[in-house]
């Protein structure tokens, strides 16, 4: 394959992988030739590392070295505004955050604790509008996705479903249509901007949720999926607004509930554990969340 002498001089000055931080730094639109031959030359002149040169010059900021170094090492995330997610995506727009430091803690907890071979399938379920189970299903996934597990996010809050926001997607077709039979696996849409992660939005709003969440055909549902992906993280609506998360929890066999930093009672989450347990599903556990 023939390349430019430029890309020639950037592969030449910089230590052998699979792409160049130069290389994608010109790719991306970061620098142009021009800066790139700066870089190259003040490389040399004080031998320095090509991300080192071209901070030092002004043309880009650390956090651009550190996003190309993340894609080298196969753990993307995006740049602020990139991808037209929503901001609160922390996962993806700020991964080295305290926030997202304990969603992987949280992640490697979960690894421990319960997905393995046979248990692929979680909910999140809280007892509040705005306990933040959506936004932690969102981000969950995304770390999950980070660590190479084939990842698979459900909106089955087909009351208030928010998972589409999140990731800027149509909502006209989902999990409704799917067990309504109006619309098949296709509705699922995998988002290219991560390493393996798909997600299943809620779909048409159904007059009767609640049955059709009870219907057999969740569950055979649920099985397909879990020959497919590594996790699968489910957003159910909250306690308060209907009993639709214990039919979901059924199926999926384990629960983790959220819980609102200095909003959520204690014999909210007794409530929800005890209905959870009378449903069949067992509670992971459950994490305080301040966002």
């Amino acid at each position: 394959m023939n390349t430019s002498p430029l890309v020639e001089r950037i592969q030449d000055s910089t230590p052998s992988s699979a792409k160049t931080i130069g290389l994608m730094l010109l790719e991306s639109g970061k620098i142009n030739a021009q800066d790139a031959e700066r870089v190259i030359k003040l490389q040399k002149e004080e031998n320095l590392r090509f991300g080192e040169a071209a901070v030092k010059l002004g043309l880009v900021q650390d956090a651009d070295i550190q996003h190309m170094l993340a894609r080298q090492f196969d753990y993307p995330y995006l740049s602020p505004g990139e991808g037209g997610f929503s901001k609160d995506l922390v996962a993806a727009y700020d991964p080295f955050s305290p926030q997202v430091e304990s969603l992987r803690a949280l992640r490697s907890q979960l690894m421990l604790r319960w997905f393995d071979d046979k248990r692929r399938v979680l909910t999140l379920t809280g007892a509040n509008p705005g306990d933040g189970t959506s936004y932690l299903v969102a981000n969950l996934g995304i770390v999950f996705s980070q660590l190479g597990e084939r990842t698979l996010l459900i909106d089955a809050n087909l009351r208030t479903p928010q998972l589409h926001t999140y990731f800027n997607l149509d909502n006209k077709a989902g999990l409704s249509d799917i067990l309504a039979e109006r619309a098949t696996l296709a509705a699922l849409t995998r988002i290219p901007q991560f390493v393996d992660l798909s997600v299943l939005t809620a779909g048409t709003q159904p007059p009767n949720p609640a049955e059709l969440l009870a219907r057999g055909n969740l569950g055979d549902l649920i099985t397909l999926l879990s020959r497919h992906y590594d996790v699968i993280l489910i957003d159910t609506p909250p306690a308060e607004q209907s009993a639709d998360f214990q039919a979901v929890s059924a199926n999926a066999g384990g629960a983790l509930i959220s819980v609102r930093k200095n909003r959520t009672r204690l014999n909210e989450v007794a409530a929800i554990k005890d209905m959870l347990a009378a449903a069949g599903a067992e509670v992971v556990g459950a994490v305080i969340n301040t966002h």
